[in-house]
């Protein structure tokens, strides 16, 4: 475009600088001048365009050689990879071939470390046996060979694991203590089943590489053995140990106690036990006060005279207060007396049997109030995670347990109670009706 711009110009400034001709022999000489220049300015062009074409000829010329070298080289780099490629597979087979069974001992060492790594961390032994990981550690992650002196120190740790799981030892050790505070004690571990320091069981934290004091201590049948076997340092001890390297212990620590067992069952569980417990000791007291009398009737029966000190007593003073009436008057006042006395010895008896008939019932109450707890549980978080349901189901179970405790003792205790006030009744109605017919038989005395 701006080739063509320039002769255009040219040709304006050539028209407007070029003298005007006064004839048509000027004009025709300013004509032919003008082609003159116009050859002269071609052949400059052509002479340029043609020397312009060598030199881009040459240069064309120098790119194909270029060319021809970069592929020259490129082709002998390509065989010099490939022939390297084969040195390196055939130096690799002979690097296998040279390992031979060490290659396998390698992978050996790698898996032995690794599980032997996550074993001791989790092993009570290392509570008295530090400083093993770092080894084993870097023993798993090794990708070289390992060295004699590392598959000797293998050895020895994997023999020093065994021989101290079989052996009850003492040492001192770092302790954390239920307020958190560490403490140096004198500790005595059973190989990796437990240990135990001041007559208290240990648990074994692993994520800190300490024991800890349980929050709470196993029931008592478990720790009195802890002291002597303590205190025995030769022969024989009896000592409950955890086969589960602290499994069970926690399960002991978490089992409710007594008085968390029978907070479990709520309010329902405090009325059953509240009812129960002023049933039996009312029950307790009319025991010892119908036994007391049991014992005074039998005596009555041994002695002369009446005294009244007792209910048979009582109706043989009926009698003799009464010599002067006839036998159906007798009849009628000892008829009177007897049931006053009967009265008497079966006051509350009532009231234990309504217990023990009440008491299941409040646990059948207690069962429905928790299982509804327990849908309701369910109903908001789901059924996932049975923590969530324990609360209903435990108030379920304690109140039914509570019913049934409360129950059977009262019944067998009110049994007791009939059976012996029953007794006695016949007794009475016994030698009533003795009276009654020697009266009878004989007029009045």
């Amino acid at each position: 475009m701006t080739a063509l711009v320039m002769p255009l110009s040219a040709f304006a400034q050539a028209k407007v600088d070029a003298p005007e001709a006064g004839s048509l022999e000027e004009l025709l000489e300013l004509v032919r001048q003008g082609f003159q220049v116009e050859k002269a300015e071609n052949r400059q062009r052509l002479t340029e365009f043609q020397r312009e074409r060598e030199r881009q000829a040459e240069l064309l010329a120098q790119a194909q050689g270029n060319l021809r070298s970069l592929e020259n080289l490129s082709q002998q780099l390509e065989e010099t990879y490939n022939t390297n490629e084969g040195k390196l597979g055939d130096y690799e087979n002979r690097l296998t071939e040279a390992l031979g069974q060490m290659g396998e001992l390698f992978g050996v060492v790698r898996q032995v470390s690794t599980d032997l790594s996550g074993y001791v961390f989790a092993s009570l032994t290392s509570s008295e046996l530090g400083g093993r990981r770092e080894l084993l550690d870097r023993l798993g992650r090794s990708k070289e060979l390992p060295s004699t002196e590392d598959l000797e120190s293998l050895w020895y740790e994997l023999q020093r694991e065994m021989t101290a799981q079989g052996k009850v030892s003492r040492y001192t050790t770092p302790i954390l203590t239920t307020d958190g505070q560490v403490e140096e004690r004198e500790v005595i571990r059973t190989g990796p089943f437990g240990a135990m320091s001041g007559g208290k069981y240990l648990l074994w934290e692993a994520e800190e590489q300490k024991l800890r004091e349980l929050t709470r201590q196993p029931p008592s049948r478990y720790v009195d053995t802890v002291e002597p076997f303590a205190a025995t340092t030769t022969g024989f001890a009896p000592l409950a140990v955890d086969p589960s390297s602290g499994s069970l212990l926690n399960a002991l620590t978490d089992t409710p106690g007594f008085t968390e067992r029978i907070n479990q069952g709520g309010v329902v569980g405090y009325v059953i036990l509240s009812l129960g417990f002023f049933a039996l000791v009312l029950g307790l007291i009319r025991w010892a006060v119908i036994s007391n009398t049991s014992r005074k009737v039998e005596a009555q029966r041994k002695a002369s005279g009446a005294r009244e000190d007792n209910p048979l007593g009582r109706i043989l003073s009926v009698h003799e207060e009464n010599r002067e009436v006839d036998a159906e008057t007798l009849e009628l006042k000892l008829d009177e007396a007897v049931l006053r006395e009967s009265s008497n010895l079966e006051r509350f008896l009532w009231l234990v049997k309504t217990v023990s008939v009440v008491a299941p019932l409040l646990g059948l109450l207690g069962t429905v109030t928790g299982m509804i707890q327990t849908f309701q549980a369910i109903t908001l978080f789901g059924a996932g995670d049975p923590k969530m349901m324990a609360g209903g189901i435990s108030e379920a179970l304690v109140t039914t347990m509570l019913g049934l405790v409360t129950a059977i003792p009262l019944v067998l205790l009110h049994a007791t109670l009939s059976n012996s006030t029953r007794r006695i009744i016949d007794i009475l109605d016994e030698q009533s009706a003795g009276l009654i017919a020697t009266r009878a038989e004989h007029g009045n005395v």
